[in-house]
């Protein structure tokens, strides 16, 4: 099987930032990383507290996790850039292999 060398990146952003469209458009259209998922936790805490969503809450201000991969090249330029706005202890990134 042949694989390529890729870099992976979660970004950890609660809804309240209202950056999500501004990250998943830069990502999307400028970076033009292959592709990115998010994920919306239903139970989170950190720096700004306990968040939880519940039947009766239907809290608008839980943990969301953007996901994307790409070569490592296209991958630092897009930090370089997300760092900008995002704070770096809320970014994450490892090295992985992908099938080509």
């Amino acid at each position: 099987m042949k694989t390529i060398d890729v870099t992976i990146v979660r970004i950890y952003v609660m809804e309240s930032d209202h950056l999500l469209n501004t990250i998943v458009n830069y990502l999307k259209s400028e970076a033009k990383i292959r592709g990115i998922s998010v994920f919306r936790a239903i139970s989170g805490f950190g720096e700004t507290g306990n968040h939880t969503a519940s039947l009766i809450d239907l809290s608008l201000d839980l943990p969301l996790a953007v996901e994307f991969f790409d070569s490592k090249d296209k991958v630092m330029l897009a930090l370089e850039h997300l760092s900008k706005t995002i704070k770096h202890e809320h970014i994450v990134f490892w090295e992985a292999k992908a099938n080509d």
